[in-house]
């Protein structure tokens, strides 16, 4: 047993008003029972307050009914600018309890916490997941004595361990059964991450085949920590700020959820349910499971911390929808009402608008490419009228303007075909088309790059609703068209009755209207649209 030096003790019945005090009252609660105590822990200890008794039965009252008074006093000695350049936002009961009873129906025999605090998540774990190992993460010494204490007190010490280290410095002994990741990541902007942390963070990203950018936030770090922890059947369920859906930076983590944690759901508290007492922002709640490749990723909104638990709600939106979406926040909110039996048009398909050629009087052909081969020009819908004219299925490519496509690497081309080439781009730079943002940004300025013809074009702006059209003649399109590609291979009976739902049942009121009844779809709002599930469409067709 360590003797510890205490300050004269105060006397009468106080609250904590020092963090010496606060020191002082986990030593009283029994800190130092827990374990091997840091050195940095070691000298807060030694310059801790003894407590009064009252103080001290009080804080033992309180964590026998289930409250962190020891958590509480932190946040008031330490105001959330104080707390704000280490991340330390500590996170409300109802979070908490909703992310323990997700974790608990798992059945670990380990509970990891990335960083505990005061142990409101590492403590919660022990109530609710009898005899699983607690292994709980602290960087900040006087945390790591109130989470030591937390334990102590709530009956935990024998099976609890408090390990004062930076959470990417952990190791992990190898365990006979499921570990699960529990809790509240520190939040820190990129500008106080040092810059040795960042080179870890893109050398470890580009371990396991990922980019990352140094601009990403402390949270960023400790998904990627996880995922090299963990190990096949372990789970996670982490709360952060939800930023990492949409920022640039956060396609680590998208790639990471997708990947090697096996992201099962999202769960997007919204900032008016206060998920962070002391930072309006939004959070998201991210349960995975590490190995697993779901069909679908289960989504959803939250506007009142009573409605978190339990964290099995949501609608399913599938994974090659998300891999392919630069932004998923627009995914979490709730669509009109979906009848049964019935889809987003994003869950069988990608829509994507046409290529920009970023100058057409030069990239659709005219007398100034009459020499070109026939190779280079791609018979191409220009014109949002060449969709509304031909009903239902574009079937003839002669109507159709042709787009001047080159290949990136020229050399490819024939001597002849070469010389016809250089011909045409002197006259396109002279036109000015190897400059401006479009070109300048293109992996070669001459090159457009048409997608491939997608089984279904759609109008995008009108003061009318959009034209859906079997793409049966393979034009490809220009940006005055969505093209609407499938996810899986669909019939071609399939996709004609697809397209006569989408003529029959899209309104107005399902795009953004603008001054003056001009509609627009965005290819996200497109996806959006509500048609009959695939089964659904194939017993239409027999």
């Amino acid at each position: 047993m360590v003797a510890w030096m205490f300050s004269t003790s105060r006397n009468g019945d106080v609250v904590i008003q020092t963090e010496q005090e606060l020191a002082g009252l986990a030593i009283s609660l029994g800190a130092a029972e827990l374990g091997a105590i840091s050195v940095s822990e070691r000298a807060l200890a030694s310059c801790g307050v003894v407590p009064s008794k009252a103080e001290l039965s009080r804080s033992r009252k309180a964590i026998s009914s289930g409250l962190d008074p020891l958590g509480e006093y932190f946040c008031k000695l330490r105001s959330p600018a104080e707390r704000r350049p280490v991340g330390a936002t500590y996170t409300p009961h109802a979070i908490v309890s909703a992310m323990t009873s997700w974790a608990s129906s798992r059945k670990p025999i380990r509970v990891v916490d990335p960083g505990a605090g005061s142990g409101r998540f590492i403590i919660a774990a022990g109530r609710s997941i009898p005899g699983a190992e607690l292994v709980a993460v602290e960087t900040d010494p006087l945390a790591a004595l109130l989470c030591r204490a937390h334990l102590v007190a709530a009956g935990f010490a024998k099976r609890a361990r408090v390990i004062t280290r930076d959470y990417r410095r952990l190791e992990l002994p190898a365990i006979g059964g499921p570990t699960v990741f529990l809790g509240n990541p520190p939040y820190v902007r990129h500008h106080l991450i040092e810059p040795q942390w960042k080179s870890w963070l893109v050398e470890k990203a580009r371990s396991v085949g990922l980019e990352a950018s140094q601009l990403a936030g402390l949270h960023v770090y400790f998904f990627l920590a996880t995922a090299r922890l963990a190990q096949n059947g372990d789970f996670g369920v982490l709360v952060t700020a939800a930023e990492w859906l949409d920022v640039n930076y956060g396609a680590l983590v998208r790639r990471l959820f997708l990947g090697a944690l096996g992201g099962e759901s999202l769960h997007v508290v919204e900032p008016e349910a206060l998920p962070f007492s002391d930072a309006a922002t939004t959070a998201v709640v991210s349960c995975f499971k590490i190995g697993a490749r779901p069909r679908s990723v289960r989504m959803r909104r939250i506007a009142a911390l009573s409605d978190l638990e339990p964290l099995d709600g949501g609608r399913p939106v599938r994974r090659e929808r998300l891999d392919t979406a630069s932004r998923w926040t627009p995914l979490t909110h709730s669509p009109k009402k979906v009848p049964s039996g019935h889809v987003e048009l994003g869950e069988l398909c990608r829509v994507h608008r046409g290529q920009v050629t970023g100058f057409n009087k030069v990239w659709i052909a005219d007398s100034h490419s009459e020499q070109l081969p026939d190779s280079l020009l791609f018979p191409s819908v220009t014109r949002a009228r060449e969709l509304f004219d031909t009903g239902d299925s574009l079937n003839d490519l002669h109507r159709l303007k042709r787009v001047i496509d080159l290949p990136v690497d020229l050399d490819v081309l024939s001597s002849n075909d070469r010389r016809q080439v250089n011909r045409f781009l002197k006259f396109a730079r002279s036109m000015g088309a190897d400059k401006g943002f479009i070109a300048e940004h293109r992996k070669a300025w001459w090159s457009v790059g048409l997608r491939k013809p997608a089984p279904i074009l759609a109008t995008y702006m009108a003061r009318r609703t959009p034209a859906f059209v079997r793409n049966l003649a393979s034009a490809r399109h220009i940006n005055i068209a969505h093209g609407i590609y499938p996810r899986e291979l669909l019939a071609p009976r399939v996709l004609d009755a697809l397209v006569r739902h989408l003529n029959s049942y899209t309104s107005l009121s399902d795009g953004r209207m603008y001054a003056g009844g001009l509609t627009k779809f965005e290819p996200k709002e497109m996806e959006r649209l509500i048609i009959p599930s695939l089964e659904l469409l194939v017993s239409m067709t027999a």
